[in-house]
C-alpha cells in the first residue's frame, strides 16, 4: 500500500505531524510519498531521531519546484522496532540487552534486526529472552509517561547527581592504582587517562544540559518558549547525542581495556574497588543516555514541531 501525502496543502503546524501519523499507520513494506515544493530532508532527520533506522528513503523528484520523496517502512519479524523504543516501553528489557552486548542508549536508534545481524545473534532467541522478561514483576518506573519536565529534572537529580558524586572517588582510586600497579599492568594507565577524558567531557556536557537545553524543554512544555528559541531544537539534540557517542565509545574502551573489569587474582582491595566502581558507573552511564536519547529528546523535538 502506498500513501502520498501533498504537504503544499496542509497548515504548517500541521505538515510534520501528518507525515508521521501516515507513517506510523503504515505496514511493513508499505510506504508513504511526501509531495512538496523544497526538500523535506528535515523530515528524514527527525525520523531517524524519533523512529530509528526503519525505513527507506527514496527521492522521486528533486526539484526545484516539485520534491517527491517515497519513504517505505522496513520488514522486520519485530515491526521495525528500535532498541531504544524496546527499552522505552519496558525498562527491565535493558538488562537483556545489556547481557548480549546490544547497545540500547547510543545504540538505541537501530532496530532489533540491525542489532541482532551487528552481533551474529539469532533474532528469535532475543526475542524469547526478552518475553521472558515479562514474568519479572518487580516495580519500575514508566518513564515514557511522565511529563518532559520532571523527566529532565530526574535525569539531573538521579544522574547528574551521581557522575557528580562519583567523580572524585573514581579519579583517586584510578590515579592510585595505576600508580601502583601500571608498571606490570599497563592498561591501568590507559584507563586512567581514558577515564580522565570521559569525566571532563561528562561535566562539560552535563552543564549545557542543564544551562540551556532542559531550560529550554521545560518552556516548551510550558508553552514560553518564545523568550529563548533554538534554530532547531534537533540541532541542540545532536549535539548532546554527538557527546553522549563521544562518551560510550570511551566507556566500551575502558571496559575492554579492564577485560570487562575482570580483576587479577591477586589484585589489591583498591583495585577491586575501582573496577566495581567502573562497571557501576556504566551502568548508571547506559540507563542516563537512554533516558535522553530515547525518550527526552525525540518528545522534546514532537512538542516543538506540533507548536
Amino acid at each position: 500500500m502506498n500513501i502520498k501525502i501533498d504537504v503544499t496543502k496542509i497548515m504548517p503546524r500541521r505538515k510534520h505531524p501528518a507525515i508521521f501519523e501516515a507513517f506510523d499507520a503504515l505496514s511493513a513494506g508499505d510506504s508513504v510519498i511526501i509531495h512538496n515544493d523544497h526538500d523535506p530532508k528535515p523530515v528524514y532527520y527527525q525520523l531517524i531521531g524519533t523512529r530509528g533506522h526503519c525505513f527507506t528513503w527514496s527521492y522521486l523528484s528533486s526539484g526545484p519546484e516539485v520534491w517527491e520523496v517515497e519513504v517505505r517502512k522496513n520488514e522486520s519479524t519485530h515491526n521495525g522496532a528500535t532498541i531504544g523504543s524496546i527499552v522505552t516501553k519496558d525498562i527491565r528489557k535493558a538488562e537483556v540487552f545489556k547481557k548480549l552486548g546490544i547497545d540500547f542508549c547510543c545504540g538505541g536508534k537501530k532496530t532489533l534486526e540491525q542489532a541482532c545481524k551487528e552481533k551474529g545473534l539469532e533474532e528469535s532467541d532475543v526475542l524469547l529472552a526478552l518475553e521472558n522478561t515479562n514474568n519479572n514483576t518487580g516495580n519500575t518506573h514508566d518513564f515514557d509517561k511522565w511529563k518532559i519536565s520532571f523527566l529532565a529534572d530526574y535525569i539531573i537529580n538521579q544522574h547528574h547527581t551521581y557522575v557528580r558524586d562519583s567523580t572524585p572517588l573514581l579519579s583517586e582510586l584510578s590515579m592510585k592504582v595505576s600508580s601502583m600497579h601500571g608498571d606490570k599492568n599497563p592498561e591501568l594507565i590507559n584507563i586512567n587517562e581514558k577515564l580522565g577524558l570521559l569525566l571532563k567531557e561528562l561535566a562539560t556536557h552535563m552543564k549545557k544540559e542543564e544551562a540551556i537545553l532542559f531550560p529550554y524543554i521545560k518552556k516548551l512544555e510550558d508553552n514560553i518558549c518564545n523568550e529563548v528559541k533554538f534554530n532547531n531544537i534537533q540541532e541542540a539534540v545532536w549535539v548532546m547525542e554527538r557527546d553522549h557517542d563521544v562518551a560510550g565509545d570511551l566507556m566500551r574502551e575502558i571496559r575492554e581495556l579492564s577485560n570487562n573489569y575482570t580483576t587479577p587474582v591477586n589484585a589489591c582491595n583498591s583495585y577491586k574497588l575501582l573496577y566495581y566502581k567502573l562497571e557501576e558507573f556504566e551502568n548508571d552511564l547506559h540507563r542516563h543516555v537512554h533516558l535522553e536519547n530515547n525518550i527526552l529528546f525525540p518528545k522534546s523535538i514532537e512538542i516543538e514541531n506540533n507548536a
